[in-house]
């Protein structure tokens, strides 16, 4: 599994607010629901980061 790395992230509260809900909705953590979205735009993006060989 990839090693992850803490970092602070400021966000507007209303858009908090939003991901919150959209986490539960999903039953997700906020950060779970988060990393997710970074993921689904890295994707759509074609921007992947390259799966290392173990």
């Amino acid at each position: 599994m990839a090693k992850k790395k803490a970092f602070a992230l400021r966000i507007n509260e209303d858009m908090m607010k939003a991901i919150e809900k959209w986490a539960a909705d999903e039953f997700r953590s906020t950060n779970g629901q988060i990393e997710w979205m970074l993921t689904q735009a890295l994707k759509d993006a074609k921007r992947e980061p390259k799966k290392k060989e173990e």
